[in-house]
């Protein structure tokens, strides 16, 4: 069974940098569109970015400039590189791949998405 791990998250002052880490148990990562999405309290999921192997990378607007997704298709990894942090980036950050052989951005919504427990990011001062 497919299985996607969070880590990284945590208690960070506005203006500083997280990077948040997923493993994925996959045979291949490569064969999978990854993606990070985020859940504030109180809000829906939204989606924050998204990577295909074919060099399609999607990022929100909120976001943009900010963050960076990328990924280690030897370590079957996905990160997402936080800079410049506000307290409107508290939220619960998932990990997510796309069913098998998905390329394209943004995951589809009604397809196959494996999702991660979530890792906790608060931006505080």
């Amino acid at each position: 069974q497919l299985q996607l791990v969070e880590s990284g998250g945590g208690l960070v002052q506005p203006g500083e940098s997280l990077r948040l880490s997923c493993v994925a148990s996959v045979h291949a990562l490569a064969d999978y569109t990854v993606g990070w999405y985020r859940q504030a309290p109180g809000k829906e999921r939204e989606a924050v970015s998204c990577h295909t192997m074919l060099g399609v990378t999607e990022v929100a607007r909120s976001v943009k400039g900010r963050f960076a997704i990328s990924r280690d298709n030897a370590k079957k990894t996905v990160y997402l590189q936080m800079g410049s942090l506000k307290s409107e980036d508290t939220a619960v950050y998932y990990c997510a791949l796309s069913g098998a052989g998905y390329h394209s951005c943004p995951i589809d919504p009604n397809g196959k998405i494996y999702w991660g427990k979530g890792t906790l990011v608060t931006v505080s001062s």
